[in-house]
């Protein structure tokens, strides 16, 4: 048995790694370890969650941010981004309209937006649980004050999702500008929790300066933190930003995450991002078939979707949505799982 494999069983078996373990499973793998990996990982998640797969509605609301991250197509600097801002009542007939599909939880995402008050996304959320009281409000909003996030869980929020991007200090400075602060990032997500937030943590895998140390980290994190969900997509540059030639992340060690987060926290809430849809055509489905149980089509208005460009690319700008939740359900049907008209929680 390969050292790797062996690491997986103890992996599985105690649900710890140490950072050297960790390195020599990120740079010694082989594609049969990746496959014996997915095979322990799916069969965890049929056991938590059965073949169902999650939908998360997206509503991206505003791509106007007030940072510049350096990997990111919406970030500040960009000159050519079209900047559009959603009203609150065409957020929340984005939504009514993916209730209608079967929609069970909406995920409000926009770029560090300063326009929206506090009392405007409050409003936003209660107008959504009133509408839905069946249904969960995940917010990614970036980095807000503690008051804030304790102010929309008030109003009825369930979860949030926000990347830690990587929980490498040096690497964190290199994809982002001074004035961001990685410590900021870790005690935005320590209040998520604290407020009783179902909190989201994640990575790109393969952003410029990454190393198989820095995912060490991450893994290592994961375990400590344990998010209730986990966003892992690979990197994908953006031609508008400094990282426009910096190559692709690795739609391989993509999977092999995946698979590895769900043995470590068997029970996550693990999406097939949009990202690896785009990297290959048939990405969402081997992120399910590696151990992912969630899937988040878009349900932003047509018109806008091509301008929330985080990445070159992007899969599914030009459907309606009532299109991506039929094609979602005939895929994952294909490979033997079935899309839940339900809100999905973490178990």
């Amino acid at each position: 048995m390969s050292r790797v494999r062996e690491l997986i069983d103890k992996l599985d078996e105690k649900k710890h790694l140490d950072k050297e373990e960790w390195v020599t499973v990120l740079t010694e793998y082989t594609d049969d370890d990746r496959e014996y990996a997915a095979g322990i990982a799916q069969k965890i998640s049929i056991e938590h969650y059965g073949r169902k797969i999650f939908i998360r509605g997206i509503v991206e609301f505003s791509n106007v941010c007030k940072n510049d991250c350096l990997y990111c197509g919406i970030r500040r600097s960009n000159t050519n981004a079209q900047r559009y801002r959603l009203t609150a009542d065409e957020i929340v007939e984005c939504c009514d309209e993916g209730y209608e599909l079967g929609f069970r939880t909406f995920v409000l995402q926009s770029g560090e937006d300063k326009s929206y008050s506090c009392e405007t996304l409050c409003g936003i959320v209660k107008r959504l649980k009133e509408r839905h009281p069946d249904c969960a409000v995940t917010l990614s909003l970036g980095e807000l004050e503690f008051e804030e996030y304790k102010a929309l869980r008030e109003a009825g929020a369930d979860r949030y999702l926000l990347r830690h991007e990587t929980a490498d200090k040096a690497h964190y400075e290199k994809l982002h500008p001074a004035e961001m602060s990685w410590e900021n990032r870790m005690e935005c997500l320590r209040q998520l929790k604290e407020l009783g937030y179902q909190t989201g943590a994640g990575i790109m895998v393969g952003s410029p300066y990454q190393t198989a140390e820095c995912i060490a980290e991450d893994m290592l994190f994961f375990e400590s933190f344990k998010p209730e969900m986990i966003g892992i997509g690979p990197f994908l540059p953006h031609k508008d930003t400094p990282f426009r030639d910096e190559p692709k992340g690795s739609y391989e060690l993509t999977l092999f995450l995946l698979s590895l987060c769900r043995i470590l926290l068997p029970r996550v809430l693990l999406p097939a991002t949009t990202a690896l849809g785009t990297i290959n055509p048939l990405g969402r489905e081997a992120g399910v078939k590696a151990g992912a149980n969630v899937i988040m089509p878009n349900l932003s208005p047509a018109a806008v979707r091509k301008k929330y460009m985080l990445y070159d690319n992007k899969i599914c700008t030009g459907d309606e949505s009532a299109q991506c939740r039929g094609c979602l359900e005939q895929r994952m049907k294909s490979i033997g799982y079935e899309v839940a008209i339900t809100r999905g929680d973490f178990k």
